[in-house]
C-alpha cells in the first residue's frame, strides 16, 4: 500500500466525502454492478447467454472497489450455465452480492435461453431469467443510537435479453431487472430500477498466432447516468490476452486487464482500474479477478478452437 503523509482531519474528511457521495449514488437509483470483465461475465447482465459457450461453464468473479477506503464496495458474482443435450434450450444461474457499508445487496437468478440458427455458425439466442432481489441493512456503528437495528427483505424481479453472435462477433441487448421495485420499505431512497444494456464485440485475424479483439457495453439504468465501456485486447498463441480499456462518464475510467488459459479447463484473469480524479490517491484503485471453469469440448477427437467471448 502507498504510504501518504497527510493530516488526519483532512483524510477524515475525504473519506466521508467519498462514502456519503458513494452511498448517496447507490441509494437514489440502485443498479447492477459494473464489472471490468464484463465479456467473461456476460450471463450477469444478459439471459440469452445461457449455453452459449456450448458447455457446462462456471465462472466467479471478485471486484474490490475503492480499495483504501473503508466499507469500501465490494462484489462477488458466481454464474454457472450449460446447454442442455439434444435441444435448443440453455439454462443457467446467476448469484451476485454487492456490499456497501452496511447496506448488502443478494440477486439470485434463474436463466433459460431459447437459440435459433440463422445461418451457418451464426445464431439467435433469446432469454428470460427471474429470481429474487435481498436487501439487508445495518448499523455499521453499534454507538449510533439515530440508527434503527436494521431489516432485510426479499424482492421478486424478472428479465429479458437477446444474444446475436457467431464464431468472430456478438451484439445483445437486455434488461435483466424490468420492475422498479421499493428495496428497503421507504425507511430511504434504496430503489432498484430497470437498466437497459447494449454489448458487441469483434474480433480480428492479426496473423496465425495473434488476434485483436474489441468489445463494448452500454448501460443505461433509470434516474442515473449512462456509463459506456471500451475494451481493445491482444490474443496470443490460443492462451494470453492482455489488453487496456475505458470507462465513459465514470471517475475509474482507465483499466487494464490480463488473463491466461492455465489448463484445458481454467482460465484465470485480472484487471485494474484507475481513477481519473484527483481523489485517486485516497481510493487506491480497483483490483478485480476472474476464475472461469469449462468442460472442454472435443470434436472427432480433436479439443474445439477456442471462444473469444
Amino acid at each position: 500500500m502507498r504510504n501518504i503523509t497527510l493530516d488526519p482531519s483532512i483524510l477524515k474528511s475525504v473519506y466521508f466525502t467519498l462514502l456519503f457521495s458513494l452511498v448517496a449514488t447507490v441509494s437514489s437509483a440502485q443498479q447492477l454492478p459494473q464489472f471490468t470483465q464484463f465479456a467473461y461475465n456476460t450471463m450477469s447482465v444478459n439471459p440469452a447467454y445461457a449455453g452459449s459457450r456450448e458447455t457446462l461453464n462456471v465462472t466467479a468473479l471478485h471486484r474490490d472497489q475503492w480499495r483504501f477506503i473503508e466499507s469500501n464496495p465490494t462484489t462477488s458474482t458466481l454464474s454457472v450455465h450449460t446447454p442442455i443435450k439434444y435441444s435448443r434450450f440453455g439454462v443457467g444461474l446467476t448469484y451476485i452480492n454487492d456490499h456497501l457499508g452496511g447496506e448488502n445487496y443478494n440477486y439470485i437468478y434463474g436463466n433459460v435461453s431459447y437459440t435459433v440458427p440463422l445461418a451457418q455458425n451464426i445464431n439467435l439466442a433469446l432469454g428470460l431469467n427471474g429470481g429474487t432481489t435481498n436487501y439487508s441493512l445495518r448499523n455499521p456503528d453499534v454507538n449510533d443510537p439515530f440508527f434503527n437495528d436494521g431489516f432485510t427483505k426479499w424482492n421478486p424481479n424478472f428479465g429479458a435479453g437477446i444474444y446475436l453472435s457467431s464464431n468472430k462477433w456478438y451484439f445483445g441487448m437486455s434488461t435483466p431487472r424490468l420492475l422498479n421495485t421499493d428495496l428497503n420499505k421507504g425507511e430511504s431512497a434504496a430503489i432498484e430500477r430497470n437498466s437497459y444494456y447494449t454489448i458487441g464485440g469483434y474480433v480480428f485475424d492479426l496473423g496465425d498466432t495473434t488476434k485483436f479483439r474489441t468489445t463494448v457495453l452500454a448501460k443505461v439504468t433509470n434516474g442515473a447516468p449512462a456509463t459506456y465501456d471500451l475494451t481493445g485486447s491482444l490474443f496470443f498463441f490460443n492462451k494470453l490476452w492482455v489488453g487496456a480499456g475505458y470507462r465513459f462518464n465514470d471517475a475509474d475510467g482507465f483499466s487494464v486487464m490480463s488473463d491466461i488459459q492455465i489448463s484445458k479447463s481454467f482460465r484465470v484473469g485480472a484487471a485494474f482500474d484507475f481513477s481519473t480524479s484527483n481523489l485517486n490517491p485516497y481510493k487506491g484503485g480497483t483490483p478485480e479477478i476472474i476464475l472461469i471453469y469449462e468442460l472442454p469440448i472435443k470434436v472427432s477427437g480433436a479439443l474445439k478452437s477456442p471462444r473469444f467471448f
